[in-house]
């Protein structure tokens, strides 16, 4: 665990290639999926369980270490989404919360020196994120998603853009409906790295999925 705060640079690092899965969005094995997108250069892993059909109390919890032990074994993050009691208990490495979750500041006190990631979609929101302590901003939807049923409409990267010629230096990750085919954009406009669910967790191959995007990311510098 981080004995202090994360620094700017090793969260862009680790911003990179961020997968996001829960139980809900694996056809196999989720493990085996982890495991497989470990193989092919994920620099961080978020778990989301939520959703139709997602697991609860004691499921979730035991679920969650599966996860977190693989995690653990390849040296990757393993952040949860929203429950921060969970992370807590888990003494997992980080929390991810969004505009509908207690503040940002009221986590930061409960968790220390933890990641903390906060779902941003305008820049007041961003500027409050960083003022109340978050690590680094997740911007989206960049293009439509399903994975999330209240996704707002998706922005593409203009944000990302704005916050970056407001000189405002977080670290960014894009999420929404982002593939090795339209990650560039992202990149591009300024962001850090790119968040993924089903790009991934629903890919015949994994391993390959994530070495593409990974591959492509790289090529952007």
């Amino acid at each position: 665990m981080f004995l202090t705060r994360i620094a700017k640079k090793d969260m862009r690092d680790l911003l990179r290639l961020y997968f996001i899965m829960g139980s809900n969005n694996c056809q196999s094995d989720p493990k085996h999926v982890l495991e497989q997108a470990i193989k092919g250069g994920i620099s961080l892993f978020q778990f989301r369980e939520k959703g139709n059909a997602a697991f609860s109390g004691e499921e979730k919890y035991h679920f969650a270490k599966e996860l977190q032990s693989i995690c653990k074994k390849h040296m990757i993050p393993f952040i949860v989404n929203d429950d921060v009691e969970l992370a807590l208990a888990l003494n997992a490495d980080g929390v991810h919360i969004g505009q509908d979750d207690e503040s940002a500041e009221a986590v930061r006190r409960k968790i220390g020196d933890k990641i903390l990631g906060v779902s941003t979609h305008n820049l007041l929101e961003v500027e409050k994120a960083i003022a109340e302590g978050a690590d680094y901003v997740g911007i989206g939807p960049i293009y439509s998603t399903e994975t999330k049923v209240d996704a707002k409409a998706a922005q593409g990267t203009k944000l990302i853009l704005e916050v970056r010629n407001k000189g405002i230096n977080v670290p960014i990750v894009g999420i929404g409906g982002i593939t090795s085919e339209n990650a560039a954009p992202v990149m591009k406009s300024g962001g850090n790295g790119v968040s993924v669910i089903t790009t991934i967790s629903l890919s015949a191959d994994p391993a390959k999925s994530a070495r593409e995007l990974k591959e492509l990311i790289d090529s952007l510098g």
